[in-house]
């Protein structure tokens, strides 16, 4: 009897001290995720005034350096995994070394962006399409923030290093500092020196170096505290890409998907594609709260499985599972309560608000579906799993695409389009189930 109630309150210790980390590790990372799309809000608030080619011009080179800096997120994935593991194994400056590889590898890469872009950026920007009169805008535009790349990398790859030492705080901090600061630096340069939108880019860059200037500080410092090389180790660098390589796939193929979805869309109609975009701004944005604890979840795997205990990351597993279908339920919840109320702050247009009212249920209905998607992603992220989930990605990728391709030929609309989205989920919630329900995910140790 007396065991049969020990049991139980072992249990209930265990779900508070998940809870916990969760809480401790996901809200400050949530905030720090919704910082980042205001950079872009604020450059487009600032830019708007000075004209409607501006911020057209704007418009395309944000779509340009979005996607670029978004390809390379496995940065910060590889690196959160990577440092966890050996924070587990009680290795900190074996950790901060596997750190400082991963920032290393984002200078390269953001150096190789740069000697892309600055050729070809009238070449990217005529891809879409833009006018002449918008067109030398976003060149401008561009050429300027490219600049800001390699910082924004520095930023994902020291984001990932602080997330593997389980500091989600710092991110936060640094993202708020930096959205004030590229708010004020844009007024400053725009409006005060007259720069126009060059000046709102250069406001841009100087926010993010300055933010990767903070990281670098952050982590230099704790790299001296225990002992840890700073100087680029080639071998590092090159697991840090090895690493990354199957994580980029996954993120490709997501992108691919988010393509694909939109350019159905477009063939919808114009009242089709307008609610599309308004439902895909929504979903972005739930999005980030779940990708909150699936970033507590790759901090937390890792760790476990770096300190040797499996079981803890099966628990561990389970209980974020089981925060992941809470929280979709609650989204799913004021998304349809919200729907009367959410629609017209984007739109006045009764055509496009009856094409999304639909789409938006199924939107509701999924979250529950996408709150355990999300966390399998980053249980098996922090698990090291990335081969695995590039094969799984390009699976979905092929099962999507059929079928979002298929809906203007069979009817439905847009309804039938974000039904495609959740199959599209309910495929990637199938192959996490499988693999977190076998062992091979399971690797313990500082390194995989």
């Amino acid at each position: 009897m007396v065991l049969m109630t020990q049991a139980p309150a072992r249990s209930r210790t265990a779900r508070r001290r998940h809870d916990r980390e969760i809480v401790v590790l996901a809200v400050p990372a949530f905030g720090a995720l919704v910082a980042e799309p205001l950079f872009v809000m604020a450059d487009s608030a600032i830019v708007g005034h000075l004209g409607t080619a501006q911020l057209a011009g704007l418009g395309i080179a944000s779509a340009l350096l979005t996607t670029a800096v978004s390809v390379f997120v496995f940065l910060a994935y590889a690196t959160t995994a990577a440092v966890s593991r050996r924070v587990g194994a009680g290795d900190l400056p074996s950790a901060i070394r596997q750190g400082m590889d991963g920032i290393w590898l984002a200078l390269l890469l953001g150096a190789a962006v740069i000697a892309v872009v600055l050729p070809t950026a009238p070449s990217l920007v005529g891809l879409f399409g833009a006018s002449d009169t918008a067109a030398p805008y976003a060149v401008t535009y561009l050429r300027i923030s490219a600049l800001g790349i390699p910082a924004m990398l520095v930023v994902l790859a020291s984001t990932g290093v602080l997330r593997g030492l389980q500091n989600t705080r710092t991110p936060l901090y640094v993202a708020i500092a930096g959205f004030v600061a590229n708010a004020v630096l844009n007024v400053v340069l725009v409006y005060g020196a007259g720069l126009g939108i060059a000046g709102s880019a250069w406001g841009t860059v100087i926010a993010q170096c300055g933010m990767a200037t903070v990281y670098l500080w952050v982590v230099v410092r704790g790299a001296h505290r225990h002992g840890a090389s700073l100087r680029p180790d080639i071998a590092g660098i090159r697991a840090s890409a090895q690493a990354g390589v199957p994580l980029l796939v996954r993120t490709l193929s997501l992108r691919a998907i988010l393509m694909i979805a939109t350019a159905v869309a477009a063939r919808l109609g114009d009242a089709d594609i307008a609610a599309h975009q308004i439902i895909l701004s929504l979903w972005s944005l739930l999005a980030f709260a779940l990708d909150a604890i699936a970033i507590a979840g790759q901090a937390i795997i890792g760790r476990y499985l770096g300190a040797g205990d499996a079981q803890g990351a099966r628990d561990a597993c389970r209980r974020m599972v089981e925060w992941g279908v809470a929280v979709g339920v609650v989204l799913g919840l004021i998304v349809v309560l919200s729907r009367p109320a959410f629609l017209p702050l984007f739109t006045g247009d009764s055509a496009v608000k009856d094409t999304a009212l639909p789409a938006l249920v199924i939107v509701a209905v999924s979250q529950p579906v996408c709150g355990v998607v999300y966390v399998l992603d980053g249980v098996l992220m922090g698990a090291g799993d990335g081969p695995y989930l590039a094969w799984a990605m390009l699976l979905t990728l092929a099962v999507f695409t059929p079928a979002a391709l298929l809906v203007p030929t069979f009817g439905g609309g847009l309804t039938a389009l974000w039904g495609a989205m959740t199959l599209m989920m309910a495929m990637r919630l199938v192959t996490l189930w499988l693999r977190t329900r076998s062992s091979r995910w399971i690797v313990t140790g500082a390194t995989r």
